[in-house]
C-alpha cells in the first residue's frame, strides 16, 4: 500500500485529484482535506471506494481515529455557541487554513489537467501535420511512411479523455512523457537539433510534473514551461 497511488474526490464532485501516495493522503487527512467520507480510486483494483468503508485504508489514513473517539469525552474543551457558528462559517483559523489548502489543491489540479490537455493537443498537431495529405487520402501505404501520425492519434485521444476528467490515466501520461523524451530526444540528437532537444526535455518535464503537482505555483510553472517546450517541438515537427 505504501507504494500505491490513489486519486481522491468528494461524493459531490466529478473531478478527481491526485495521484497521491499513502503518506500524502495521511498529511491531507491531518489538514482536513481528506475525511473518512472521501472517495478514493485504487489504481490496482481500478474502482472507487469510500475510505470509511475500507478498514485497511481507514486504519492507515486515520490510525488514531478510534482512540480519539474513545477518549474525546475526557479531552473535549467547552465550546461556545459563538465558536460553533464561527466554525460553520469558516471563520476560525483552522477552518480557514483547511479551506485555503483545499482551494489551492483544486486550482492546481485544474491547471495541471488543462495544461496536460493543451500539451497533448499541440503534440498531436505537430506529429500529424507532416502526414496531412496521407491522412486525407486514407491510403494505408502512404500512412505507413508517417509513423508519428499514429502517436499523434494516441495523443489526441488522451487529450480528449483527460479533458473529460479521466485523470486515472495520469500514470500513462507520465509514461508518455518519458517515451516522448526518449524517442524525440534521439531523433533531435542525431540531427544535431540541440535547441529542439532542450525544448523536448523541458516540455516532457512540464508534462510529467503537471500530473503530480498539488500546489498552485509548481502547477503554474509546470504548465508554463511544459506548454512552451511542447509548442517548440510541435513547430519543429510540423515544419519538417
Amino acid at each position: 500500500m505504501q507504494s500505491q497511488e490513489f486519486y481522491i474526490r468528494q461524493a459531490t464532485e466529478t473531478d478527481a485529484r491526485g495521484p497521491y501516495n499513502l503518506e500524502q493522503l495521511i498529511s491531507l487527512a491531518e489538514t482536513g482535506f481528506v475525511t473518512p467520507e472521501t472517495l478514493y480510486y485504487d489504481t490496482i483494483s481500478e474502482c472507487w471506494a469510500v475510505i470509511d468503508d475500507t478498514p485497511d485504508m481507514k486504519t492507515a489514513i486515520f490510525p488514531e481515529a478510534t482512540k480519539l473517539n474513545r477518549e474525546s469525552h475526557t479531552m473535549r474543551l467547552p465550546i461556545s455557541a459563538g465558536d460553533m457558528h464561527a466554525a460553520a462559517a469558516g471563520r476560525t483559523d483552522d477552518a480557514k487554513d483547511k479551506a485555503s489548502i483545499e482551494i489551492e489543491a483544486s486550482r492546481a489540479a485544474a491547471i495541471g489537467r488543462w495544461a496536460v490537455v493543451l500539451m497533448l493537443v499541440l503534440s498531436a498537431a505537430g506529429e500529424a501535420r507532416p502526414a496531412v495529405d496521407a491522412i486525407r487520402s486514407m491510403n494505408p501505404a502512404k500512412l505507413m511512411g508517417f509513423p508519428l501520425a499514429a502517436l499523434g492519434a494516441v495523443d489526441l485521444l488522451l487529450a480528449i479523455l483527460i479533458g473529460l476528467g479521466n485523470v486515472s490515466l495520469y500514470p500513462f501520461i507520465r509514461f508518455r512523457a518519458a517515451l516522448g523524451l526518449g524517442l524525440f530526444g534521439i531523433i533531435f540528437y542525431l540531427h544535431g537539433a540541440h535547441l529542439s532537444l532542450l525544448a523536448m526535455l523541458v516540455g516532457s518535464a512540464g508534462l510529467y510534473f503537471c500530473t503530480v503537482s498539488v500546489n498552485l505555483w509548481p502547477a503554474i510553472i509546470s504548465a508554463f514551461v511544459g506548454v512552451a517546450g511542447i509548442s517548440c517541438v510541435a513547430w519543429r515537427l510540423s515544419s519538417q
